[in-house]
């Protein structure tokens, strides 16, 4: 493994270790669920500068009988300041995972807002290998907050 793979894993098992809030959501859309968990990551966060660093843990599970390619992914990203964000590219975290029925594939990654709330909400495009055709996965929608918003 490169180093920078195995800073990614390292950040990414650290980010998930110093949690001190998580939520979790799932939505089925054509038999494929995605399942979203949140973290609020206070080591990386600075209030005085209104940085919020947010990580997500996806599980992509795919409940059809076919297999399937995730080719792309749309994101809109909403932060509690007013500010609204879309996202767009190839693959999730530099991988355009295949994921065989019954499987499923996860990944972590990270959302850095300017207030202590806000939300995601996006779609995937996949690929039904069997036929190449091509169809769209709601991630549902989720919300980003810190504990003391909570409160």
């Amino acid at each position: 493994m490169s180093d920078s793979k195995l800073r990614f894993v390292l950040m990414t098992e650290h980010i998930l270790t110093t949690t001190v809030y998580s939520y979790m959501i799932s939505e089925v859309t054509h038999g494929i669920k995605v399942i979203v968990e949140t973290f609020y990551h206070r080591e990386h966060s600075d209030v005085r500068i209104n940085q919020f660093m947010f990580a997500y843990r996806i599980t992509i599970e795919n409940e059809s009988e076919y297999a399937i390619k995730l080719l792309r992914r749309h994101w809109f990203i909403f932060d509690s300041v007013g500010e609204h964000k879309e996202v767009e590219g190839d693959g999730v975290v530099g991988k355009q995972p295949v994921i065989q029925p019954g499987e499923h594939h996860q990944y972590v990654s990270g959302c850095n807002l300017k207030s202590e709330m806000g939300t995601m909400r996006g779609t995937y495009q996949m690929q039904r290998l069997a036929d190449g055709k091509l169809f769209d996965v709601v991630i549902p929608e989720f919300t980003l907050i810190t504990p003391e918003k909570l409160n």
